[in-house]
């Protein structure tokens, strides 16, 4: 029987404590606690924060963990507020010039971009307006081509990319791609959904989930040009959060599969893996964050209205004792 010298043309070091660097793969033996450990990819968690200032539903987000906002939602009539978040306290700042619920948005807590919704104290009732925010105050710009609500949004304020949706009766997979000034449509999606969130840039990007009128598992990568099928969620769900900077490293959380969901999912670029539940099961919260290893789900429903935020951190790596059983 091969031992593992043999499978791997070297043996296991043993050493009298752990490395202080060890890199995700590597494996050692620790004489002084008697234990066989290795290196693997790091299990993230999700911990408490504080609470939103005017728990919604429905919003549009954007940002990362120490830095990024709220706008927008349905608090039990569509609202206007927009709440900043410093990764430790929610502080409210200048209103939209629209109230609505069901926006979507990218960007940053200096530069951001928030578009259609349901605005229902003026008609039409769906809406194609778009905002952008400098880090102080909200500017109307020019509208979206589709009236909508649901959509997914990705990118930067002056690089967005709005997609799928729903003008009832009608589930639109249309994309429209923002330049700073206006917005052009551009190849539609393969299968169109709504309530979905992307990640990443503009020119690569990923939506996954939503619902068609049942919830999909469906994930999709936009290349900057146009839509491909690829791995799908584990668990089907829409209303979900979503973090991440590309189509390599995303994170979803939370929705509704037909109720509340606490799930996490994980995404490499190649497959979806469960990570740790959410504390909270919620729909239509706030989502952002940089990647698969930081992330943040604020507000949301239960589906009862909740203000409880919820803060994801995943090491790189992290060390496990290798046991036998």
């Amino acid at each position: 029987m091969a031992d593992y010298k043999g499978i791997k043309g070297f043996t296991i070091p043993n050493v009298s404590s752990d490395p202080s660097n060890p890199i995700i793969g590597q494996i050692w033996y620790n004489s002084t606690t008697d234990t066989l450990k290795g290196e693997v990819v790091g299990v993230g968690a999700w911990a408490s924060g504080n609470d939103v200032l005017t728990q919604r539903m429905s919003m549009g987000s954007c940002g990362i963990k120490t830095a990024g906002m709220i706008m927008g939602g349905d608090p039990g009539a569509r609202t206007d507020k927009t709440e900043l978040y410093d990764g430790t306290c929610w502080t409210e700042d200048n209103d939209m010039n629209l109230a609505r619920g069901q926006n979507s948005s990218a960007g940053t807590t200096s530069a951001a971009i928030t578009f259609s919704g349901i605005a229902p104290t003026v008609s039409p009732i769906i809406r194609a307006e778009t905002e952008t925010w400098n880090g102080t105050s909200w500017t109307s710009v020019n509208d979206l081509n589709s009236s909508r609500y649901g959509p997914g949004g990705f990118g930067l304020s002056t690089t967005a990319i709005c997609v799928g949706g729903i003008n009832p009766p009608t589930v639109l997979a249309s994309t429209e791609s923002w330049n700073g000034t206006s917005w052009t449509e551009v190849n539609d999606l393969n299968t169109g959904r709504w309530y979905i969130k992307g990640t990443g840039p503009s020119t690569d990007g990923l939506v996954a989930g939503g619902t068609t009128g049942s919830v999909v598992a469906v994930v999709e990568h936009w290349n900057g040009t146009s839509w491909t099928d690829t791995t799908v969620i584990n668990t089907a769900r829409s209303g979900a959060g979503s973090a991440g900077s590309s189509s390599s490293n995303s994170l979803v959380y939370g929705g509704t599969t037909g109720s509340p969901s606490a799930l996490t999912e994980t995404w490499n670029g190649t497959a979806w893996s469960e990570v740790n539940d959410l504390a909270t099961a919620r729909l239509d919260g706030g989502s952002f964050g940089a990647n698969n290893t930081s992330a943040v789900f604020a507000t949301g429903g239960t589906p009862t209205r909740v203000a409880g935020t919820e803060e994801w951190n995943a090491p790189d790596s992290t060390t496990v004792t290798v046991t036998t059983s």
